[in-house]
């Protein structure tokens, strides 16, 4: 036992699994930056670096291929404590190696902490209007909204996993149950050209829709895009069951196009619609100005920034910001860039929404490191200059 145990020990203290582990590393950046191309940059993190393996298709079955980074950062990141326990002891010449391996270590341990806490949302401000939620990039959500009362709106929302599944639910705010009937990961809706005609056999969701806009529209399925500048486009076919029976299909859409759609039930009024996910924040910001300034002459960008208002709930918080390339706004656990604007309406600004609990350890591990790097440095450059001095003055001592 004490021998497995040992070759456990050293398989994991071992210099050489430390350069094999980099080399997979090496491959592993090589091989995303290649696929970026194919699969832009959220597509390539969930495959290559936020797994524990990279799969391929082969036909219906996906195969792990290489590690991913989980698994090497894993693995990377038990051999640097492994050796800290086993091999290293503290003394004032090693100790910049030590503060420089315990600053990597908290780097690997940040990226796995950004990856499994961040989300990136995003907040489109038109000048006057304030708005106290932003939304995802990648998520959508199914919503059924009761609009009964005129001041308040009650919002039952379901995952877009619930409705890739087609799990039937029965919400506790609902008189009637929500049954997904057909889900599509992307596509286009478009009106129906010719009434009273069957729809495209690519559109044939269109088809089975019995209420709504269902009626009078197409849907048809497109291949998933993986592009930086493209967004998937869900879409599916929702039956609402009440206790006295079926209150028909709707087609629903996350096109920003498609409007709600109104369900009449029990002397309730609902809508229902497939969105972007939304997160709620307990603070409003409204744009006042967005500039786009512009090189004197050219066309060409020089400047975008954002003069904004934010208004807590409670009032205890009420001022001006500006937003601007570099200078985000940070408030509540929330960071906000300016990302984005949209061409020729200099109403409108987007902002790029980060939650990221975790920010904080690169920048401490990185100082770590540069301050372990400098510590060593100077052990060896006061060592140096001691053997240097020491060997100047033995040939006076040997004079005399």
């Amino acid at each position: 036992m004490n021998n497995t145990v040992r070759q456990f020990r050293d398989f994991f203290v071992s210099l050489r699994l430390t350069v094999v582990l980099l080399v997979l590393g090496v491959v592993l950046v090589f091989a995303a930056t290649l696929d970026q191309v194919n699969l832009g940059i959220w597509a390539v993190q969930e495959k290559y670096f936020r797994s524990f393996f990279v799969l391929w298709r082969v036909g219906d079955v996906s195969v792990p291929v290489f590690p991913g980074a989980y698994f090497v950062g894993g693995l990377l990141l038990i051999n640097l404590v492994a050796a800290h326990v086993y091999r290293f002891s503290f003394t004032w010449r090693k100790a910049g190696i030590q503060v420089t391996h315990i600053g990597l270590i908290l780097l690997l341990l940040g990226e796995l902490f950004t990856g499994l806490l961040q989300d990136d949302f995003s907040m489109r401000l038109t000048q006057g209007e304030p708005r106290n939620y932003s939304e995802s990039y990648r998520e959508n959500e199914l919503v059924v909204i009761d609009t009964t009362d005129p001041k308040f709106d009650e919002v039952v929302a379901l995952p877009e996993g619930v409705v890739a599944r087609k799990n039937s639910v029965q919400h506790a705010r609902l008189r009637f149950r929500v049954v997904p009937k057909e889900y599509f990961p992307n596509s286009a809706i478009r009106n129906r050209e010719t009434a009273g005609q069957p729809a495209p056999a690519t559109a044939a969701l269109a088809t089975k829709a019995t209420k709504g806009i269902g009626l009078n529209v197409d849907l048809s399925p497109l291949p998933i895009t993986y592009k930086q500048d493209e967004r998937n486009i869900p879409g599916a076919l929702v039956e609402l069951v009440a206790a006295e029976g079926s209150l028909g299909t709707w087609l629903v859409s996350a096109d920003p196009r498609m409007p709600p759609q109104r369900v009449e039930h029990a002397g309730r009024t609902y809508t229902i619609g497939l969105r972007f996910a939304r997160a709620y924040k307990h603070f409003t910001l409204t744009l006042l100005k967005f500039s786009h300034d512009r090189y004197s002459g050219t066309e060409i960008p020089k400047n975008f920034s954002s003069r904004i208002r934010l208004n807590t709930e409670d009032g205890r918080d009420d001022r001006e910001v500006l937003v601007y390339m570099n200078n985000p706004l940070r408030y509540s656990g929330f960071t906000f860039y300016q990302a984005s604007f949209e061409p020729g309406n200099d109403k409108v600004t987007i902002l790029q929404v980060v939650r990221n609990p975790s920010w904080l350890i690169p920048y401490i591990a990185c100082s770590l490191m540069t301050l372990g790097l400098i510590w060593q440095f100077c052990i060896h450059l006061f060592a140096f200059i001691g053997k240097r001095r020491t060997a100047a003055l033995q040939p006076k001592l040997k004079a005399v």
